[in-house]
């Protein structure tokens, strides 16, 4: 037992009370009295004992029943199962992209100084969780992984060129939708390019990276939606917005891919822009396409009169040449309708979207039905970050991939391929009377099959039953089997039978018989097959 004991004068420590140490009530009824579990012991100020019920884990309308309320934070979650297979198989394949283009890792803290954050994300700077005042540095978890690595640039002015990759979680004060990925922890998985480099390429090299994820994990139908910050600026000093209000002006446009215009335009109204500059701003953000929404921009002769806009168009001709090249222009879509709300985006921003982005038509107002995921991928140029930390600005150019998101889309249409138990191979034997359960000939089995890289299980049972083998093995969704046999063991044979084959058809239905020796090939092969079958992650 433990209690807490100290002088007045003294700082309060702990003390280990063993029962020598204990009286009973009645020889000294003040020194330690019988205390009902779950009470602790503890001091006051005056150094007199006190009870104090454990209040940790409970929720107030448990406290009489003494019943924990278990359960994770409001916008959180557990991650097991096939969601967390899923999630890993999506990390795996995005890393392989990753790499292949280059990028090396890093890895952030989870908090950064508050000081570090502030001003970097405009409106949204009130969702950023900050943490309570330990009487040191006043701290905040991170919002997303780009400030931190334009401070991480900024400490290391070495660092002239950078291609880095990094997954981890975020944290922002939302709303969540637990259904449609929208969290208040949840994983980004960022690229970004850093340095100075001829205009446009290392921004054509990002939108071909998403290119190769999306068709990475088998998705069909998606969009980029891109966008020029100097170009929709420009729009919005045309139209007659005022400097102190484009950034605002621009949050609300940014909200057109969740609310109709009506509601976008009574919100810049509300922030005190003039109806008919509404009501031009909204003239202009309708268009979307490709290269005929800039040779709209070039024709409108008040539009290319400003320099902003001229800018902004010379760079997205360039864009779309680059992206020609890297046959990536099928899924852009020039939409000026793209704002992006970040404060420190500088040039190109993208968006993509897939069925399901939006919300739905039908759904209750108000309803996390009525919630649509929104985009599962974003970024932009942002020239000017790493520079507001350092006074010396370095190019950057990037996109985060919204993990939670990607897996609300994918099991949404239900055509997910990733398992929990990712096994290749259960190991199991079957024989007649006197069967001794063949548990060493198993092991060397599975030891073989581990030896060849091949992920393999078998039962812990010494004699196991057959047919809970066969369960144990279908519950995991294991493809294939390896049976072993007394006989068959004896001429060194062991039978690969592919699990859960109901084709009566098939030759191999009952399993083949195969040399030991050419066991692990054979499964090879076996693994290889079904894999051609499965194929990805496919989204129609």
């Amino acid at each position: 037992m433990q209690a807490l004991f100290r002088h007045p004068s003294l700082p309060l420590r702990a003390t280990r009370l063993f029962s020598s140490h204990i009286t009973t009530a009645r020889t000294r009824p003040t020194f330690a009295p019988q205390l009902p579990s779950p009470h602790r012991l503890y001091s006051d100020n005056r150094g007199v004992v006190q009870t104090l019920d454990d209040e940790m884990g409970k929720d107030k309308d448990d406290k009489k029943g003494g019943n924990f309320n278990l359960k994770v934070p409001k916008g959180t979650r557990d991650w097991d199962g096939d969601d967390s297979a899923l999630r890993d198989s999506i990390f795996s394949k995005a890393t392989e992209v990753f790499k292949r283009h280059g990028a090396i890792n890093l890895d952030t803290p989870v908090f950064e100084l508050r000081e570090i954050l502030a001003g970097k994300y405009g409106e949204d700077s009130k969702l950023i969780y900050d943490l309570a005042d330990q009487g040191g540095e006043l701290c905040s978890l991170r919002y997303d992984l780009t400030v931190p690595l334009a401070r991480y640039l900024a400490m290391n002015p070495s660092i002239q060129t950078f291609r880095r990759y990094q997954i981890a979680k975020v944290y922002r004060r939302d709303q969540p939708a637990m259904t449609k990925g929208r969290m208040r922890e949840f994983y980004q998985c960022d690229i970004d390019i850093a340095g100075t480099y001829d205009p446009m390429i290392p921004d054509a090299e990002i939108l071909r990276i998403v290119n190769e994820v999306f068709e990475g994990l088998g998705w069909e139908k998606y969009t980029i939606k891109i966008n020029h910050r100097k170009i929709l600026d420009g729009i919005f000093k045309v139209a007659g917005v005022p400097e102190p209000l484009i950034r605002s002006i621009s949050s609300a446009v940014d909200k057109l891919d969740k609310l109709p215009w009506e509601e976008v335009k009574k919100e810049m109204i509300e922030k005190g822009l003039e109806e008919k500059v509404a009501d031009t701003i909204g003239e202009y953000v309708k268009y979307k396409g490709q290269g005929d929404v800039l040779e709209l921009i070039k024709n409108d002769e008040k539009l290319y009169a400003c320099e902003d806009i001229k800018a902004g168009v010379q760079d997205m001709e360039l864009l779309f040449t680059y992206l020609k090249a890297f046959d990536s222009m099928d899924r852009i879509s020039f939409d000026l309708s793209l704002a992006r709300g970040l404060d420190y985006y500088t040039g190109v921003i993208y968006e993509v979207v897939t069925e399901g982005s939006a919300p739905p038509k039908n759904a209750a107002k108000g309803s996390e039905a009525a919630v649509g995921v929104g985009s599962v991928a974003a970024g932009g140029r942002y020239d000017g970050l790493v520079g507001m930390f350092s006074g010396k600005p370095i190019p950057c150019v990037g996109i985060s991939f919204g993990v939670d998101r990607i897996i609300s889309v994918v099991k949404s249409q239900k055509k997910v391929k990733a398992k929990a138990k990712d096994i290749d191979v259960f190991v199991m034997a079957m024989g007649g009377k006197g069967f001794d359960g063949m548990l060493p000939e198993r092991m060397q089995v599975a030891r073989k099959l581990w030896d060849a890289g091949l992920k393999t299980e078998f039962s812990y049972k010494v004699k196991p039953k057959f047919q809970a083998q066969f369960k144990a093995a279908d519950t995991a969704k294991i493809p294939l089997a390896v049976i072993l046999g007394e006989d068959e063991h004896k001429e060194g044979k062991v039978k690969i039978k592919k699990l859960g084959n109901r084709d009566e058809n098939d030759p191999e239905k009952d399993g083949v018989m195969v040399r030991y020796e050419d066991m692990v090939e054979e499964i090879k092969k076996r693994l290889k097959d079904l894999a051609d079958d499965m194929g990805g992650l496919k989204i129609n």
